[in-house]
């Protein structure tokens, strides 16, 4: 595939995201409900493997340090970035329950998960998510076309329309930019 080609490619989707009105007011709809969550003191857990869990860090530094200005930091964490819990879990327990515990130890109602995978069939992402509802977490999936099992497991569900892993990564990270850049000028107005 010619670089032209793939770059044509990525355009496309953002187009189709674009073109999808209900795809718009679904993002605008993440964003308010994480800004209610901040609002009322909640916290924002994103949790992703490989890319995605790169993704669920960039946005959790978008929102915890800044985005386009200075002003308070807002409290945001990926679930992933101790290393030294991250390998005891995996080891002691398995990989699949890295997220979930993570939930159980630092969440609580009214917070927010913001749940990533392109397939949207992860199983750690899966029992984390079980475990945020179990907390009466508010759930926000960010997936590729399908949605996998996580379709009817979140409150709101931002599937990407494409099967492309690299596709569907470089729309999440553009959403997850247009969220923190709607919760950032709405709770710290200019």
């Amino acid at each position: 595939m010619s670089i032209e080609n793939i770059i044509k490619d990525s355009i496309k989707v953002k187009e189709a995201i674009l073109a999808d009105i209900d795809f718009l007011k679904r993002i605008e709809k993440a964003a308010e409900l994480c800004i209610n969550s901040l609002r009322n003191g909640g916290k924002i857990h994103l949790c992703g493997n490989g890319g995605s869990a790169a993704d669920a860090q960039h946005i959790a530094a978008e929102l915890s340090g800044r985005f386009y200005y200075d002003r308070k930091p807002l409290n945001a964490e990926a679930l992933h970035v101790n290393s030294s819990y991250l390998t005891a879990v995996a080891n002691d327990y398995s990989f699949d329950a890295i997220y979930s515990r993570m939930v159980d130890a630092s969440a609580k109602k009214g917070d927010v998960l913001i749940a990533i995978s392109t397939s949207g069939n992860s199983s750690n992402i899966i029992k984390a998510i079980e475990s945020a509802k179990e907390k009466d977490m508010t759930i926000i999936g960010m997936t590729g076309e399908s949605g996998g099992k996580m379709s009817d497991m979140c409150d709101v569900l931002l599937n990407v329309p494409s099967t492309c892993t690299p596709r569907i990564q470089e729309s999440h990270i553009m959403v997850g930019h247009i969220i923190c850049e709607i919760i950032e000028s709405t709770i710290f107005p200019r």
